[in-house]
């Protein structure tokens, strides 16, 4: 599947991550996963969705950080690049962004609707089980992977650990999907 928002996802990524190839590799694999789940959207939310899995960490690229928060940075790219509400609120909202933006004490993301939740899910899992090398892996694996990379002082440590419960439930509802 790839529809005509996938097709400049991922044009917009493979250009402003070229530089780091890990990331990059991690966002094909973040792609596949959710490639998985467009038959159980209608078509036009499943381009949204592969769309906002090619550009849920847009946010790290040095031409688009602004804040330094990578979802809200990469959600007003997005917005502004004309992928559309649906697309920008699922890369502001992807994988705990609300707690870590809390922990960081940004309030940008009210400028985003709340994506509706399933297709919210569908990047979450999809993101919590891709490894940062593009591999599958276990959504604990992840969670603590994410923790070994940041110490316990770093908002991003901080965000995991008070939203690791959520984030796993949301990877257990969608496990029933595939």
């Amino acid at each position: 599947m790839s529809g005509v928002l996938a097709q400049r996802g991922r044009r917009e990524a493979e250009s402003r991550l070229a530089g780091q190839s890990g990331r990059l590799a991690h966002v094909r694999g973040v792609v596949t996963a959710a490639q998985q789940f467009g038959r159980h959207f209608d078509a036009e939310t499943a381009d949204c969705l592969v769309a906002a899995a090619w550009l849920h960490d847009i946010g790290y690229a040095p031409s688009v950080r602004r804040t330094g928060f990578h979802p809200l940075d990469g959600a007003e790219f997005v917005r502004s690049a004309g992928f559309g509400e649906l697309v920008a609120s699922l890369v502001a909202f992807h994988t705990g962004a609300r707690v870590e933006a809390s922990e960081r004490g940004l309030e940008g993301l009210s400028e985003f609707s709340d994506p509706p939740s399933d297709v919210l899910d569908a990047l979450t899992f999809c993101d919590l089980t891709t490894g940062s090398d593009g591999a599958p892996v276990s959504a604990d694996d992840r969670l603590s992977d994410v923790l070994a990379r940041y110490g316990p002082e770093d908002p991003v440590h901080r965000a995991v650990d008070a939203g690791r419960e959520e984030l796993l439930a949301a990877v257990r509802r969608m496990r029933d999907w595939l």
